[in-house]
């Protein structure tokens, strides 16, 4: 079991700075995902966590115990890359056994972790294959069994899915997760840029932007409450409809005008907010179709994007160069050109100050059953 403690942790090249002071505890047995757009850092933070690259300045301690300047090898961390690394003229069960072998381990305790880690990550049928005999899915199973013997403190996979198909990633992202139910004491640390592998495995996710931490939580802590404009398009998918709008009334529940259309939302904001210019957000899952009077939006069907289980509906405003997207089940019918009223649940809706930052929600706490 592993503890993790990141203080003020920054990393530069020469004068050039990707982390701009990590502030991060990760308990022991977390699971948890760094996610962020391409050049956030996400990689890099992990590679520091490894002890593959240096860090500049702050504090790094695993169980407490200062690591900054202990090699990768003693740090009790093993690591799973986006490529396998496999040796091809090796089979499976001798690239799972390398690490133990260069490390002097008996050949009985080698043969009982290979064969472990082999039947939990179903490999034990495969064990004299080479490489190049295996799938894309089965390679990466053999990258991680190759960590899992090494019995280390943390586990740190770095997109370890990207170079899979889909069909393969869903399989493999599946078995990560009841690799994580095995090892309920392992401490795991997950980069990737896919936001179905963020929320379904992450116990926590750690959004990263511009090599800072923009909001850590739980997968629907960030979904339901962003903490600013950033988090709230980035997490969900299509990302959340943010429009223009302005404080009609301020106060315990706030009135916002948006688009001539007067729209009452239950979240508190300060007295001087009145007049303010903010945004508007509200996710295209919590629209639906009305034909009532108490509607968000009027506008023309511009464009369908037929999925099967659901469509994407985008509505042009007539106020606005972006559309507005809805996410209405597929048998629904939609004529392009048509013209649609999108209603939502007042509590699905959102407001961000003029920074970005989110007036807070209340929250509601689900009911015993």
């Amino acid at each position: 079991m592993a503890d993790l403690s990141l203080r003020d942790i920054k990393k530069a090249y020469g004068a050039v700075y990707t982390l701009h002071g990590i502030d991060l505890e990760i308990k022991s047995g977390e699971f948890i995902v760094f996610v962020g757009p391409s050049g956030c850092g996400k990689s890099t933070l992990l590679r520091t966590i490894a002890g593959l690259e240096e860090i500049t300045s702050g504090e790094l301690r695993i169980d407490g115990e200062l690591v900054n300047d202990i090699p990768p090898s003693k740090r009790g961390i093993a690591m799973v890359f986006q490529s396998y690394a496999l040796y091809p003229h090796m089979t499976v069960y001798d690239n799972m056994a390398f690490s133990m072998r260069i490390a002097g381990a008996s050949k009985e305790e080698i043969d009982k972790r290979v064969r472990n880690a082999a039947e939990i990550l179903q490999l034990t049928k495969l064990l004299d294959r080479l490489p190049k005999a295996m799938s894309g899915g089965q390679r990466q199973r053999v990258a991680i069994g190759r960590a899992i013997v090494r019995n280390p403190k943390v586990f740190l996979f770095d997109e370890p899915l990207s170079n899979l198909d889909a069909a393969l990633r869903v399989a493999t992202r599946i078995e990560i997760a009841k690799l994580k139910e095995s090892m309920p004491n392992t401490t795991m640390i997950y980069v990737t840029h896919d936001q179905v592998e963020a929320m379904t495995l992450a116990d926590r996710i750690v959004v990263l932007k511009d090599g800072r931490v923009e909001q850590v939580g739980t997968p629907m802590e960030l979904y339901q409450h962003p903490g600013n404009l950033f988090v709230a398009q980035f997490i969900g998918s299509p990302a959340m409809n943010i429009l223009p709008g302005k404080v009609q009334k301020a106060g315990a529940s706030t009135v916002v005008e948006v688009f001539g259309r007067n729209i009452a939302v239950p979240v508190a904001t300060p007295n001087d907010a009145a007049g303010a210019s903010v945004s508007f957000g509200v996710r295209p899952e919590n629209l639906s179709a009305t034909t009532g009077e108490d509607y968000l939006f009027e506008g023309r069907v511009d464009y369908i994007e037929q999925l099967g289980e659901v469509q994407l509906v985008y509505v042009e405003l007539g106020h606005s160069d972006q559309p507005v997207v809805a996410k209405l089940p597929g048998n629904a019918t939609v004529t392009r050109n048509s013209t649609m009223r999108l209603a939502a649940d007042p509590g699905d809706l959102h407001i961000f100050d003029g920074n970005g930052l989110s007036y807070a929600r209340p929250r509601v706490e689900a009911k015993a059953a």
